[in-house]
């Protein structure tokens, strides 16, 4: 089988592309390099395009006839909460622009399998244990994008006999192999590490939440597990009917800020203390993924915890330090 990657150069996209090639499938890369670096997935065939423009339909189009694509794992999108804040229309048009002209590129070319890389963003401020069933209601440009990006795609499978799911993602973490490691701090576990580099103190927002140690609980997946969920997805819909299915992806235990930041120190081996600064305006005590649905429909669940995550990261983090 040969796969289609969008944003396949980038941290969760890199992970995506090499475990479907260590399995034998054949995979092509559409990247437009702006956060995506090469040479996570040097020897794997990559086409350098823009997905928002006016031409990517028939570029895409092309692609996927010449490489004879069966399905495609659409993760390539704007991701920065703050940056959809101030230039809404901008990410509509680079997240829901560069959807609508994937599934364009998809029917002309008959291509008929997709998973799209969805988030918990749909679900706002939403707090607790999160299923399926909640219902949407993003509270900024991002999330906005990724919930109409599913009301696209099942559009779609209504429309050509698409096959497709929809991905929610938690928190994302950790690396399968250090050179793979996310270089951008705008996570809890790298932003961190760049604290720690820095020779400051890790910042915890609040740790007087009704949670056991006061910090705020989050749903942290390791990115190995959320690479898997997209194989056992996509092989999913070699046998599913035509239609759109949604599912949480994350593991359905919650770690605390503190519970990582602790982790991360002593993986780091360093003297510091957290931080703790006022709570930050929205931030509910408890998100975490009710994963429910993916395995009793999938047999899909997450294999790693929280100091597993956070020693493949810190792993990834050295490699990189010893680079400069």
């Amino acid at each position: 089988m040969t796969v289609l990657v969008t944003g396949g150069a980038g941290y969760i996209g890199a992970h995506v592309v090499h475990a479907l090639r260590d399995r034998g499938d054949l995979v092509v890369v559409v990247d437009d390099l702006v956060t995506g670096v090469a040479d996570r997935i040097a020897g794997i065939p990559l086409e350098r395009v823009e997905l928002a423009a006016d031409d990517a339909p028939v570029r895409l189009e092309a692609i996927m006839r010449e490489h004879a694509v069966h399905a495609v794992v659409h993760l390539a999108a704007r991701k920065q909460v703050g940056e959809s804040v101030a230039r809404p229309a901008w990410y509509y048009q680079q997240n829901v622009g560069a959807l609508a002209n994937v599934l364009i590129a998809m029917q002309a070319a008959a291509v008929g399998q997709l998973v799209f890389s969805s988030s918990a963003a749909v679900y706002g401020a939403a707090a607790g244990a999160i299923a399926e069933t909640r219902l949407p209601a993003p509270i900024n440009p991002y999330g906005e994008t990724k919930l109409v990006g599913e009301w696209l795609v099942a559009s779609a499978a209504r429309s050509f006999a698409l096959c497709a799911v929809s991905l929610r993602y938690f928190n994302v973490a950790g690396a399968g192999r250090p050179e793979l490691a996310d270089r951008a701090a705008l996570n809890l576990v790298p932003m961190v590490f760049e604290r720690l580099d820095a020779g400051q103190a890790p910042l915890i927002f609040g740790n007087d939440y009704d949670t056991p140690d006061g910090t705020c609980v989050r749903d942290f997946m390791h990115v190995v597990d959320l690479a898997g969920a997209h194989l056992v997805t996509l092989d999913s819909l070699a046998t599913s009917a035509p239609g759109h299915v949604v599912y949480n992806v994350g593991t359905g235990t919650g770690s605390s800020v503190l519970r990582v930041v602790e982790s991360i120190i002593a993986t780091a081996g360093v003297d510091a203390a957290p931080e703790v600064r006022p709570r930050r305006a929205g931030d509910p005590a408890t998100v975490v993924a009710s994963p429910a649905l993916i395995e009793t429909e999938l047999g899909w669940v997450a294999r790693f915890g929280i100091d597993e995550i956070v020693a493949s990261a810190w792993a990834g983090h050295e490699h990189f330090i010893g680079q400069r």
